[in-house]
């Protein structure tokens, strides 16, 4: 039932849509419009005006009968709902997949102890 409500409400906005887009610009606001159109002018205004009003009240009435099947169907679901949980520390995460060295551990300060020189190496002195 959902789908098939569906399916006619994007019938309906593509007409919508359509039909807008037929109509003629009557405020001129870019300087277009009101050249000839497919029908004469005051025919094609009453028929356009209308059907944009019926095409209008029948999205309204469509978009509230999808609101109302949403919520009381069987197994109402939020979309937060699907995403499933994981727990912090898996190491399944994408960075975690992409592989890499791990970052250096830090002390209770935030400051990255300095390693301890390895004995028997040269250390430059600056000199």
């Amino acid at each position: 039932m959902q789908t098939v409500l569906i399916v006619i409400h994007l019938m309906i906005v593509l007409a919508l849509v359509g039909i807008v887009l037929i109509q003629r610009s009557e405020g001129g606001g870019l300087g277009i419009g009101g050249g000839s159109g497919f029908m004469s002018a005051r025919g094609a205004a009453n028929a356009l005006t209308r059907t944009t009003g019926i095409l209008a009240a029948a999205f309204f009435v469509t978009s509230l009968a999808l609101g109302i099947l949403a919520r009381y169907s069987d197994s109402p679901t939020d979309i937060l709902d699907r995403i499933p949980s994981q727990t912090q520390g898996t190491g399944s995460g994408v960075l975690d997949q992409l592989g890499g060295t791990p970052a250096p551990a830090t002390d209770a300060a935030g400051d990255i102890p300095a390693a301890p020189a390895e004995s028997g190496t040269d250390v430059p002195s600056g000199q």
